[in-house]
């Protein structure tokens, strides 16, 4: 039977096959596009690329995600009140105290990030802090102590990194065939070079999709998961139930936001509601989720 052990346990084990398997699949992205244009240059830039992020993703991740979101660190003296409830929770929890980050957005929102729970840090939002209640905000900070716990965020912020790498190889793909490239295969064996270019546009748009796929179906069940954490070391699941609620009713739009980190919030900060983006959507309906606490017995 699963518990929170062995989910954090399987979460370690899932966030080096996804390493090694993301590595993998960029080194065959860059030799099926070297193929396809009949250039090395694709397939070295991958090599460099899956070297230079298997390292980034593990040391780095935490502090890209920051300097993506513009999240600044405070210390205590900057809000007492915060500070204690995040340590006081960080106890409960037994866990060391992480780093607190404010985002300067009006939007309330909060993240965990980092490798580990002794390099674990939570950031909120402005928003956050001045539109919740007190056994609201306690809510949101246990969920993302529990994601720390659970050790989802190292696997959050890695899927960061890797996302956009694949992104990154299939946009210079397509740019090379704009300007031009790809033709010396072309002149080899112009029946077989055109299929074989139609499959790699389709790899090239395809592939950042297959990507944020597999990030999509990690963070639904995370987030499920660090909800019911985060209810029974509150003892009042009830309050993150409200403070999801005043997220998601929120109308403030994110002003400094980028796809890759949407998957790291408690709430999607997009918050578009039309059938395709709740498809695609890295979180689980709020309803289903504000359900599934105040059903909780704790």
């Amino acid at each position: 039977m699963a518990t929170l052990y062995t989910h954090a346990e399987s979460n370690t084990k899932k966030t080096w096959i996804l390493l090694t398997g993301f590595v993998l699949f960029i080194i065959f992205l860059g030799w099926f596009f070297s193929y396809l244009l009949d250039d090395s240059v694709f397939l070295i830039v991958a090599v460099i690329l899956s070297i230079v992020q298997s390292f980034a993703s593990y040391w780095y991740s935490d502090k890209i995600v920051l300097a993506i979101t513009g999240a600044k660190e405070i210390k205590k003296s900057d809000n007492p009140e915060l500070y204690r409830l995040v340590e006081n929770l960080s106890i409960t929890a037994g866990l060391p105290l992480p780093k607190i980050y404010i985002i300067n957005e009006a939007q309330p929102n909060a993240f965990a990030t980092g490798r580990d729970e002794k390099h674990a840090v939570i950031a909120v939002t402005r928003g956050l802090l001045e539109k919740l209640e007190r056994v609201e905000l306690e809510g949101v900070i246990a969920h993302e102590l529990s994601h720390i716990g659970n050790k989802d965020m190292l696997l959050g912020s890695v899927l960061v990194v890797l996302v956009g790498i694949v992104a990154l190889l299939s946009r210079m793909f397509l740019r090379f065939l704009r300007f031009g490239g790809g033709r010396g295969r072309g002149k080899k064996s112009r029946g077989s070079g055109l299929i074989f270019l139609v499959l790699g546009i389709l790899g090239a748009v395809l592939a950042p999709i297959v990507a944020s796929l597999i990030r999509l179906s990690i963070s639904r069940k995370r987030e499920f998961l660090a909800d019911a954490t985060g209810g029974l070391l509150t003892r009042y699941p009830e309050g993150l139930a409200r403070a999801l609620e005043k997220i998601s009713q929120d109308p403030n739009p994110m002003r400094k936001m980028d796809n890759s980190t949407v998957h790291l919030y408690i709430l999607n900060p997009f918050k578009k509601r039309d059938w395709l983006s709740k498809l695609f959507s890295t979180h689980p309906p709020i309803e289903e989720r504000t359900r599934a606490l105040r059903g909780m017995k704790v």
